[in-house]
């Protein structure tokens, strides 16, 4: 018998790809973080000699969650400023508390609340926009998480840098110095088409062509975004980005509501990815991103939170239901984003966005073990005739039992196994009396 780090048995073994398989009374064999096989559980048993062997009887065996798109730290503002359109929102309240307190400290205590949140919600990887992501990252590493982290670029000073070079510059410093942890890769994330100019532009495409990054910033959010870059510009602000070289396979545009039939086109055209955040287009009232044609002219699409001052949940499952109930009803057609298409865009479609497919997303041999798995037996779950279904119409976060990431286990029986060694719950009560204020503004 062969000897590895890990089996895992479970009812169901849902590997994503190929799209719509269920593996039932199957085993995940792992070893140095990695998938060494997915066998049938008797030929798993003859096969392999297991240091840890876990069963899961009643459960699905999930790829661990990719989250598209977030602002993590911003758990310290969850709840903030709540039922207000997205420019007062951010010019009257987030923006001027941001500037009175976000710092190191902010971003790397708001960061473990928020990996706390998503690892309990069967989240495994997050793509993350803020500043001090050195902190983001410290915090991510300290609680065992994968993370693509965001190399934020703006044309406005803030505590974090002076100016755009500055952001720049600190942002590839922090990729010098941490390019080799395994759980991390990286992003240039400029803001948005209205808060970078031209030759920011121009000098982070440079970089993102010569480092080989993907390029995650939010597009096409809003009515008024666009009116105000054709007033400026001349131009929606993707024919903009377009001008200046950067829709092409590198984009990750989040949001991405307003698109017309010919911006989808340019989308398909220069292999975009979209981040999908319908929560947060929501609550903002923003309008309905055309997802069921963006997916039907094959423009890759995952599945991104926001953050949770805008969310306010950091939670997947949410998110597969309203984007998969959102497109049935705008499009007539209750066919449109099936279940295992949405499973795919909150798994291997967001890995795909980050360039991560070849590692996580699926669970396959040779891939990370970056796994979830889902409980089935509780009353709310029951009965189930098709698991992959109950995924994304019944399941919860709730229902989320175990997290692995790369075959360590961080959730065990609905636990946090890897808890922050600093008092987490102490340490935001003093946040939220520091930022209480702001209530008041």
């Amino acid at each position: 018998m062969e000897a590895i780090d890990l089996l895992i048995d479970a009812r169901w073994v849902i590997p994503v790809n190929p799209a719509g398989r269920v593996l039932e009374h199957h085993s995940v064999a792992v070893r140095d973080g990695r998938i060494l096989a997915v066998q049938p559980a008797a030929a798993a048993h003859a096969a392999y000699h297991a240091a840890e062997r876990v069963e899961l009887p009643r459960h699905a065996l999930i790829p661990g969650l990719v989250n598209l798109h977030t602002h993590a730290s911003m758990a310290l503002m969850r709840g903030l400023a709540d039922d207000m359109a997205l420019m007062q929102w951010l010019q009257d309240r987030i923006w001027p508390a941001e500037a009175r307190h976000v710092s190191p400290q902010f971003v790397y205590d708001g960061t473990l609340l928020a990996c706390a949140e998503m690892l309990r919600g069967g989240i495994t990887c997050f793509n993350e926009m803020y500043f001090y992501p050195g902190d983001a990252a410290r915090a991510a590493l300290d609680m065992g998480m994968r993370a693509a982290l965001g190399l934020i670029a703006i044309d406005l000073p803030t505590a974090y840098a002076s100016d755009a070079e500055d952001y720049l510059a600190k942002g590839l410093d922090l990729r010098d110095t941490l390019r080799e942890q395994p759980l991390l890769s990286f992003c240039m994330a400029p803001h948005a088409p209205y808060t970078v100019s031209d030759r920011t532009f121009s000098r982070l495409l440079t970089l993102a062509e010569e480092l080989d990054l993907p390029v995650h910033m939010h597009v096409h959010e809003t009515q008024d975004e666009i009116a105000r870059s054709v007033a400026q510009h001349g131009m929606r602000p993707l024919e903009r980005l377009r001008r200046l070289g950067l829709v092409g396979p590198n984009l990750i545009a989040v949001h991405a509501i307003h698109l017309n039939k010919e911006e989808i086109a340019l989308l398909v055209q220069n292999g975009c990815s979209v981040a999908h955040c319908p929560s947060s287009n929501l609550k903002f009232a923003n309008g309905f991103a055309p997802v069921t044609r963006m997916l039907a002219d094959g423009v890759n699409v995952g599945l991104g939170t926001d953050g949770s001052a805008s969310n306010n949940r950091l939670d997947l499952f949410q998110e597969m239901r309203l984007a998969a109930l959102l497109a049935k009803g705008l499009s007539g057609d209750a066919r449109a984003l099936p279940a295992q298409r949405a499973l795919s865009m909150a798994t291997l479609d967001g890995a795909r966005a980050l360039r991560l497919d070849h590692a996580i997303g699926s669970i396959e041999s040779g891939k990370l073990a970056d796994l979830a798995a889902v409980e089935f037996n509780v009353p709310d779950m029951l009965p189930c005739y098709d698991p992959i279904s109950h995924l994304v119409y019944t399941a919860g976060r709730e229902n989320v039992s175990h997290v692995w990431v790369a075959g360590r286990l961080l959730v065990e029986n609905r636990e946090l196994k890897n808890r922050p060694k600093n008092d987490l719950e102490n340490l935001i009560v003093l946040w939220q009396n520091r930022l209480s204020m702001e209530t008041k503004a």
